[in-house]
């Protein structure tokens, strides 16, 4: 373990942030660097519990005593062979997973978890720059060929694995990147796209093939085509449809979904170009509570907003974990952002009612349901982070009873991960396609289990691949 009072004796301390004036004129990730002793005073913070419901907590298991004993004894090439064993990519959960394994954390009954979050960021970006194991190859080629849709995390990490064990696979992505909202939905201030794309060479080093700007599902490529063409083929669709407002005033020009605002602002970001959807100078209402509203949150400032308002229409969580919501869950509790700290209003238990405007959206009526008020906000640009309700399948066939949840995500079968479609080459599906809107790090795990069984059915035999925590356990 850690050091066996390291619990006692030390305190939680994560990164500093960079100043808000001065990380509000870049793009660039918002924490300052911690030195190896400060990560290695948290390591020790690890108290090694008999029971470790830390990596319960972890969707992909992830061996969190093992790394924290290796980092608080700077044996960093032996905690990240721990850690990329069970996590493909911990690159990108260190800096965007909002870390359930913290709230599994014993010291949290009583105390501050250990920041297993940043020690496994810490880890990877150790690996990455001393030239540690950061994937898994093998020499074999079985000659089995199989297609991923979706480049999202969870298409990733399934490519990532069946590729480990000599499968070629090709990975088919809509957009004209591969990264899925990795690459267009998070701002660079959470994780810069350079991240990303040092995984991507690595990929496409090992064999990986990718293919951008291809729609499958549309009339040249059809899901048959890749069927014909693939000995299994794994949908990695993602949840894509965001869920909107039916309120009168939701169709006005000013009014739109967040992705829809984060993809223009983060094409923009990469091409160096300013954003076609800018908030500059504008009064900005978000609607919506969670990640993608603190995403637009920090977008909108360092566009120049010249007002913000995050509006939830729950109420204001807890600061503590209330009764109904046990440790070793992962409770609903008031968070506060990096973007938070950069400035805005946030409002709760908050209905919007209307929109008007002439033209443009330029006012919505809400009702603060504490005090039953009704009030008129002035508004340029509202942005409705409300999450999604599931993958877009219409093209694919695969929107009937058969193929669907009554959450409109795909069915699958839990111990395959195959579809119901019919034919000679199965259909397996995974992440948030399958699981509905979810964390990246589920993704992750989603993406292994469908490997493994694609691994499974091309093999006719156990899979090679670790079947990493079953995914359709305990969820929080």
């Amino acid at each position: 373990m850690g050091k066996v009072t390291g619990f006692l004796e030390y305190p939680r301390e994560g990164p500093r942030y960079r100043p808000v004036p001065v990380r509000l004129r870049d793009w660039r990730e918002v924490y300052e660097p911690q030195s190896d002793e400060e990560i290695a005073i948290q390591g020790a913070r690890c108290m090694d519990c008999g029971i470790p419901f830390c990596m319960q907590g972890c969707p992909l298991g992830n061996p969190i005593p093992a790394f924290n004993d290796r980092v608080y004894r700077s044996r960093w090439a032996e905690a990240a062979q721990q850690l990329f064993r069970t996590n493909n990519f911990p690159e990108f959960t260190g800096r965007l997973c909002p870390a359930p394994c913290e709230s599994a954390c014993v010291l949290d009954i009583a105390s501050e978890p250990v920041t297993i979050e940043r020690v496994e960021y810490e880890v990877a970006e150790h690996a990455f720059r001393n030239g540690f194991e950061v994937s898994v190859a093998t020499p074999v080629e079985t000659g089995k060929r199989v297609a991923v849709v979706g480049s999202g995390p969870a298409g990733l990490a399934a490519a990532a694995q069946l590729r480990s064990v000599g499968h070629a696979v090709s990975v088919y992505e809509r957009n004209d990147a591969i990264g899925g909202l990795l690459r267009y939905g998070i701002p660079e201030f959470k994780m810069e796209k350079s991240v990303l794309d040092r995984r991507l060479e690595i990929m496409s080093d090992a064999g990986v093939i990718f293919h951008t700007g291809v729609n499958i599902g549309d009339s040249e490529t059809p899901l048959s085509w890749l069927r014909e063409r693939y000995d299994a083929v794994v949908l990695a669709l993602g949840s894509t449809r965001p869920r909107l407002l039916d309120v009168p005033g939701a169709d006005l020009p000013g009014v739109m979904p967040a992705m829809t605002f984060l993809e223009a602002a983060n094409r923009a970001v990469n091409n160096g170009t300013p954003s076609p959807i800018n908030a500059a100078g504008q009064h900005v209402v978000i609607l919506g509570g969670g990640d993608t509203g603190a995403d637009c949150l920090g977008t909108v400032h360092r566009h120049g907003a010249d007002s913000v308002t995050q509006i939830e229409i729950l109420d204001r969580p807890p600061a503590e974990r209330p009764p109904n919501e046990p440790w070793p869950t992962m409770a609903r509790l008031f968070k506060t952002t990096s973007a938070h700290a950069e400035g805005g209003e946030r409002r709760f238990s908050t209905e919007t009612l209307e929109f008007r405007g002439d033209g443009h959206v330029q006012s919505m009526v809400v009702i603060d349901h504490v005090s039953d008020e009704k009030i008129s906000v002035p508004v340029d640009l509202v942005l409705i982070a409300a999450g999604f309700v599931g993958p877009e399948l219409g093209a694919l066939g695969l929107d009937g009873e058969s193929h669907t949840t009554a959450r409109a995500t795909l069915s699958v079968d839990t111990q395959w991960r195959v579809t119901s479609l019919e034919g000679a080459t199965p259909v397996f599906a995974c992440g948030d396609a399958v699981r509905g809107q979810s964390l990246i790090v589920w993704a992750i795990a989603e993406g292994r289990s469908a490997a493994s069984a694609v691994d499974r059915f091309l093999s006719d035999a156990p899979s090679a691949l670790p079947a990493p925590v079953e995914p359709y356990g305990l969820s929080w």
